[in-house]
């Protein structure tokens, strides 16, 4: 039995709650915002030690990219039906696609109109990104399994 079928008595998780009020665009938002703000201090954070914009970005991604898929598992879409294996190798490839259209999208700002200010691209490169990111993990990496 899994720990969340599991009730050994606990009150329920108020974010978890708060959660399945919310609709999904609104929790996947949420989630964004988290993943967001992990990637832009992260990158900050990095830039203080070595400013180099389009190296720093690759370990801020993959920070922002941990931490939004937990929190999406938990909190934005409903089980898949797939083994936790199988689903974060389809959130991998949603990811893998949605971060190059991000990652694509800051390189070009940063190298352009934005070498003064890595962070606006950045923001700008995550928001389109996002656009990709939600219909892919919405329809492929957590559609529910087809029945068989």
């Amino acid at each position: 039995m899994s720990v969340e079928k599991l009730d050994l008595g606990h009150s329920p998780d108020p974010l978890r709650v708060l959660a399945e009020h919310l609709p999904r665009p609104l929790r996947f938002l949420g989630v964004g915002t988290i993943g967001l703000t992990t990637d832009i201090c992260v990158f900050t954070l990095l830039m203080g030690f070595a400013p180099r914009p389009l190296v720093m970005r690759l370990f801020s991604i993959a920070a922002a990219t941990l931490v939004a898929w937990r929190l999406n598992r938990a909190l934005t879409f409903d089980a898949s039906g797939r083994t936790q294996h199988d689903e974060a190798m389809r959130y991998a490839l949603v990811t893998a696609v949605s971060q190059g259209t991000s990652y694509a999208v800051f390189a070009a700002l940063v190298l352009t109109v934005f070498g003064w200010l890595p962070q606006a691209a950045l923001l700008v490169g995550c928001a389109a990104g996002a656009v990709v990111g939600y219909k892919g993990h919405r329809l492929f990496a957590f559609a529910p399994r087809a029945p068989r």
